[in-house]
């Protein structure tokens, strides 16, 4: 008998087996036909891989399936599947309109595009109404079939052969470019017959794929370029069973009536315009909301430790180079011509990290200064794609509650945990549950493997020793450390990826950052880039989403607002309103001329916690009728005890 091999599964059981075996085999005869059956991909030493893959060297193994171990869906899986979904379109466009040629079909946020050129005399044709009935229809008729998802390997020049021979002018042209750049082999998946250029990985089966709907149809550019073809792209999405795609299908309705951009609208709280495009122009009322939270944020940072610090919007080229952003991150940055050399010498901070790291060693540090905790809020910039612009929630200018901590070694357990809990204490004001999911060395990045066994070492124990349960996200990490993302889920399900905590081994190195420590000596320090909002535009779009606009009342930009049953009691009614804004409280006095109830119905429009009547009795006895929004009748009460009241409710958390 040969040698064998070792498989490494999660859980750290070893299996010994011969090489050559497939993983499905491998799955269906050392784990379970369970397993086996329900399995969609593997990971095979942290690479995504198509079951059918060979294990030939010893190796880690983790398999995939449509359920997590708590019983909800796997993403993984989803994302695969939904990868299979558009191949499984592309074929029921070319069933059902022959002579259509494809282009590329990525798996997206939610769910899935799919890119066709397709004319009708001589002009680009887009699809139907009942055209995409009709492809969604043939799409779950060929799911039903259960073909199997078959890989090859070609040489470059015969899949240009092929794809010559089927008239796919758009496919030649991505082949003939990637072979351009070395490939000697590509990879093709077959199945009903149809084949598709694609890296993969794939299920076994179409049946893997469950159910698909198509979603829209929009136009697009061959290459986002206007200069070449006119494309139409097929949106869609696909779940493993129909009872998830009804439960999205509601969350979807619910999302669209708490989406920001109209609820932002509704509530005068924010705008944009095309002089400004990805930057928002804050209203007084979202003026408000906004520094309730920069506040907020100002006052736990300072509460733990933090100083803050401002630094400069732009900066010569010299420290993005530095920092490594020039050559990784520069189409990302806005870059400003400088006026003697005429060049594009500039740059527009997309980030606080690189300066943050200037101010740090502008002074000698003693390991008894650390850790030294930095915060900024200051503005950023980054040159997003038009087409990739929407409401807040991807922006060109912004803020965020930026922190950089620079620390000991021995102190990064205590850092990260101590953030943690900072974190905790925010989500949980705002009711947002989170999940971590722990990124580890991506394929290109800076720095020495031992530093990134140390990091990634680091914030594994850390994360353990306070048990706060994680995903483990193989190459996801930034390219100078690893780090942990926070997912929180929202009133109605969603998720987003908001904090972040980074390990930064790096940093120190490429800008000479040292510590004199107790032996007198010079020490780099270790830096952790962490966030809890993520940014201030961002965050908010995802509470205003979440509390469908009815903010708790510490929050709300307008937390009474003063309603009179006549004009006998203006004057009155101007005073309580000046009375409660000397406390503090957040409070308007509404004079328009109109009647009670209309401006009782345009209170509860704008969803303010409290709207307080005032009518001669009350004018007579210093007091208010409170109501709350939705209708809840308050007893009245002295101006007084309602303020008693409202202080309760408004305390800062």
């Amino acid at each position: 008998m040969g040698a064998l091999i070792t498989i490494t599964l999660p859980n750290g059981d070893k299996k010994e087996v011969a090489p050559g075996i497939s993983v499905a085999d491998f799955v269906k005869n050392h784990i379970g036909a369970g397993l086996a059956k329900a399995a969609i991909f593997a990971r095979v030493n942290g690479q995504d891989s198509d079951l059918s893959r060979t294990l030939d060297v010893d190796a880690s193994l983790q398999i995939f399936t449509p359920k997590e171990k708590g019983g909800g869906a796997c993403l993984e899986a989803l994302e695969v599947t939904r990868h299979d979904a558009a191949h499984i379109v592309a074929e029921a466009v070319q069933q059902l309109f022959p002579g259509t040629q494809v282009t590329i079909g990525p798996v997206i946020d939610e769910g899935f595009y799919y890119d066709f050129y397709r004319e009708k005399d001589g002009k680009p044709a887009p699809f139907t109404p009942e055209e995409l009935e009709a492809i969604e229809k043939c799409s779950n008729e060929i799911i039903a079939k259960d073909a199997p998802f078959e890989r090859s390997e070609v040489a470059a020049a015969d899949a240009v052969k092929l794809f010559e021979g089927k008239g796919e002018k758009f496919k030649v042209e991505i082949v003939k470019d990637i072979a351009a750049k070395g490939a000697p082999t590509l990879t093709l998946y077959k199945h009903d017959g149809w084949v598709d250029f694609c890296l993969g990985p794939h299920g076994p089966s179409t049946g893997k794929v469950g159910v698909i709907k198509i979603l829209s149809a929009s136009g697009a550019y061959w290459r986002a370029d206007q200069n070449r073809e006119q494309l139409q792209r097929i949106y869609g999405i696909s779940f493993f069973d129909k009872k998830a795609l009804e439960a999205w299908t509601k969350q979807r309705e619910e999302a669209a009536k708490r989406d920001h951009r109209r609820l932002g609208r509704e509530l005068d709280l924010f705008h944009f315009h095309p002089v400004a495009p990805g930057a928002a122009f804050w209203t007084p009322k979202g003026t408000t909301l906004y520094q309730t939270l920069s506040d907020w944020m100002r006052k736990l940072t300072r509460e733990d430790g933090y100083v803050e610090v401002k630094t400069p919007l732009l900066f010569n080229k010299q420290l993005w180079m530095k920092s490594g952003h020039w050559d990784k991150y520069k189409e990302n940055m806005f870059l400003v011509q400088d006026s003697d050399s005429g060049e594009l010498d500039y740059g527009i901070k997309p980030m606080n990290c690189p300066s943050h790291h200037v101010l740090y060693g502008f002074g000698k540090h003693s390991y008894r200064e650390l850790p030294l905790r930095l915060h900024s809020q200051d503005v950023l910039h980054r040159n997003e794609a038009a087409g990739a612009l929407g409401g807040l929630t991807r922006v060109r200018q912004f803020a965020q509650d930026d922190g950089h901590i620079y620390c000991r070694e021995d102190q990064i357990g205590d850092e990260v945990s101590r953030f943690v809990k900072l974190l905790d204490r925010v989500y949980n004001a705002v009711g947002l549950k989170y999940e971590a999911k722990l990124s580890t060395r991506p394929e290109k990045r800076l720095g020495a493997d031992e530093l990134w066994d140390r990091a990634e070492a680091a914030l594994k124990t850390s994360l353990e020793s306070m048990k706060v349960a994680y995903q483990l996200m193989p190459g996801d990490g930034a390219f100078y450390g690893p780090k942990i993302d926070f997912v929180v889920s929202d009133s109605i399900g969603r998720k987003w990826q908001l904090g972040t905590c980074q390990l930064d081994y790096i940093a120190a190195e490429r800008f000479d950052l040292t510590y004199v420590g107790d032996d007198n000596k010079e020490h780099r320090p270790v830096v952790l880039h962490r966030a809890i909002y993520g940014s201030f535009e961002r965050f908010i779009a995802i509470l205003i989403e979440h509390f469908a606009g009815v903010f708790p009342t510490w929050l709300t930009p307008l937390q009474a607002v003063i309603v009179n049953v006549t004009d006998r009691q203006d004057a009155y009614g101007r005073k309580i309103a000046a009375e409660l804004n000397a406390k503090g409280f957040k409070v308007e006095f509404d004079d328009r001329g109109m009647s009670m109830q209309k401006k009782i119905a345009m209170a509860e429009v704008s969803k303010v916690p409290f709207i307080l009547v005032i009518g001669d009795r009350d004018m007579e006895a210093n007091a208010v009728s409170p109501r709350r929004h939705g209708g809840e009748t308050l007893p009245a009460m002295p101006v007084a005890a309602f303020a008693e009241l409202l202080a309760k409710e408004a305390a800062i958390p």
